[in-house]
């Protein structure tokens, strides 16, 4: 096996670790918390994000992923020092503005004193994330991602069960608030002692120039990504209320936030790997083209069983509290489809160098496709409406991406049908097998969702068995290299 394959192969396990214990504990952990609260109280916590999301976009200058990128030999201890240097003051410029003129605004804006208290306590997160920038850019490089699982599952638990205590305690909002807070806290101590790199008092204008350079479109990316991901947040609850906005956030957990925590799987290995293979463009097709089929083959048989079985899930797993979120549900679980189409094309073009076309093209997506659609959406038919305008945008964020994706790397639209078609016929099976088995025969919906993976996988089985038996051995082969 070549070098490059183990590398991606044992980070990919240790990236699978980091997911099903972290993300999925972290996952568990809100589920049970939206058992026990209430719709309006995570949408107090989802008016509150938008505001630090938007405004934590300009607090990490980018600075991140151009350590990353950058080649080795254009790479110096004075780029790192200048990171945190500049990231660290530039935090502190930041959470007095998220103090001082952000809370009172959000507050006002929404017509909800509380953000005004919640929105500082949140915005503390901010100051460690130039902190722990060098150490988590350091330990990518060297795709070290054993220790990025450590670090990541040991503060997600810890925050996680210090939430589910708070919430049992009756500490109601507040416990997702210092969910979000404790990650971090936890986590920076970790990220110092698994580099033992420190800081020098060194400055260097021409390193700055050299990061921010790339970095600064990869903020405007960010920036960018992030009208696409919170401004519906935004538009519910101003036009509706914390209720609905709740209701739309559950929504949103089930489908969209799963699907972009299995993605960060591949993703974080990825990115790495294309910046070191970036001149190799047939093996950066092929890579891509992978990427798009494994987390497709995960990710789709969830989101086909929550479009056929969104209402008993809902209703025996969270109570009658939350029937809003039922309809939301299933229109983002097919636009998740959709996404999954084209999962990690922009980790492609960030690896590649080209962060500036990056950043147009999701300009392009949030200013003239996103916000018309989710503000005539809501606006006219509520959180319905904003699914909708998801569904909407995550269709032609497909056929954008094709477009420069074979101006690029040559990938066609014959090239990603074919390394979908497994995926896709076996999700066709499973939803027509679910909605005959469940809204005809009447069969139980735990016993349904069942009979849909198991006829997911057989279908998958059928047309893939010589591919996934010889992973299974690679993947055998690099666990005993994952362990010297």
């Amino acid at each position: 096996m070549t070098s490059q394959k183990k590398n991606i192969l044992s980070g990919v396990f240790w990236n699978s670790v980091q997911v099903l214990i972290n993300k999925s504990f972290a996952f568990i952990i809100k589920l049970v918390l939206a058992r026990i609260l209430f719709p309006e109280e995570f949408g107090l916590v989802g008016m509150a994000v938008v505001f630090t999301s938007f405004v934590g976009i300009f607090n990490d200058l980018g600075f991140g992923a151009a350590l990353i990128q950058k080649k080795e030999t254009k790479l110096s201890e004075s780029h790192y020092n200048t990171a945190f240097w500049t990231g660290a003051i530039w935090s502190l410029i930041i959470f007095q503005i998220m103090v001082f003129v952000v809370s009172p605004f959000a507050a006002s804006f929404y017509d909800e004193p509380i953000l005004a208290q919640i929105i500082p306590v949140l915005s503390l997160s901010i100051l460690s994330g130039p902190i722990n920038l060098v150490h988590k850019a350091k330990l990518y490089r060297d795709l070290k991602f054993k220790q990025i699982a450590f670090i990541e599952n040991v503060s997600s638990v810890t925050s996680g069960v210090f939430a589910l205590v708070l919430a049992l305690m009756g500490a109601g909002v507040w416990s997702l608030v210092l969910n979000s807070l404790t990650t971090f806290i936890i986590a920076v101590p970790l990220y110092f002692r698994a580099t033992f790199w420190l800081p020098k008092f060194e400055w260097s204008e021409q390193a700055f120039k050299d990061i921010f350079g790339f970095g600064v479109y990869t903020m405007g990316t960010g920036l960018a990504n992030n009208v696409i991901n919170k401004v519906d947040y935004l538009l519910i609850g101003k036009l509706l209320s914390a209720s609905a906005l709740g209701a739309y956030t559950l929504a949103f957990v089930l489908t969209d936030t799963f699907r972009s925590q299995l993605m960060s799987i591949m993703n974080k290995v990825m990115y790495p790997i294309y910046g070191k293979t970036q001149d190799d463009k047939s093996s950066m097709k092929r890579y891509y083209l992978n990427v798009v089929k494994y987390n497709s083959l995960v990710v789709n048989p969830l989101m086909g069983i929550l479009f056929v079985l969104a209402q008993p899930i809902i209703f025996n797993f969270f109570g009658a509290k939350w029937s809003e979120t039922v309809e939301p549900l299933q229109i983002i679980s097919i636009s998740v489809i959709f996404h999954m189409m084209v999962n990690s094309n922009t980790v492609l073009i960030r690896g590649m160098g080209k962060a500036r076309l990056e950043f147009l093209i999701q300009l392009f997506k949030a200013l003239f496709l996103f916000l018309p659609a989710i503000s005539i959406g809501v606006y006219y038919y509520g959180i319905v409406g904003a699914a909708y305008a998801i569904l909407f945008n995550k269709i032609a964020s497909v056929i954008i991406a094709q477009i420069y994706l074979k101006r690029l790397v040559d990938v066609s639209f014959g090239d990603l049908m074919d390394s979908l078609k497994v995926t896709l016929l076996s999700l066709l099976v499973s939803i027509t097998l679910g909605e005959v088995c469940y809204h005809y025969l009447g069969l139980n919906f735990i016993f349904t969702g069942v009979l849909m993976l198991a006829s997911y996988l057989t279908v998958v089985w059928i047309m893939m068995k010589g591919e996934l038996k010889a992973q299974y051995s690679e993947l055998r082969m690099k666990k005993s290299f994952s362990y010297k």
